[in-house]
């Protein structure tokens, strides 16, 4: 497998992650519009992606296999709970 190969494995590994943590970020503006945190869009986006991350490869070791239902609906709720937490939700 050469560079490229890795890097497009790679980055298909982690894009679902990525993009469901620019989504949360933004949807977490008009949904909790009262929740205001000390982070930056930027700073809850990259919290979001390293929880959503790692949530896949806690999927990848407990299953063997990438792509499992059970570990995208656990990105979910990684994601939306830590979002959660960057919002500072639980106050209001």
């Amino acid at each position: 497998m050469g560079l490229l190969d890795l890097l497009n494995h790679l980055l298909g590994f982690v894009a679902p992650a990525l993009g469901l943590s620019v989504l949360v970020a933004l949807a977490a503006r008009f949904v909790l519009p009262g929740a205001r945190s000390g982070l930056s869009w930027w700073g809850q986006v990259a919290i979001n992606s390293v929880a959503g991350v790692a949530m896949l490869l806690v999927g990848l070791w407990y299953f063997g296999v990438d792509g499992k239902m059970a570990t995208y609906a656990a990105l979910v709720v990684a994601v939306a709970s830590s979002q959660w937490f960057c919002a500072r939700a639980w106050r209001g």
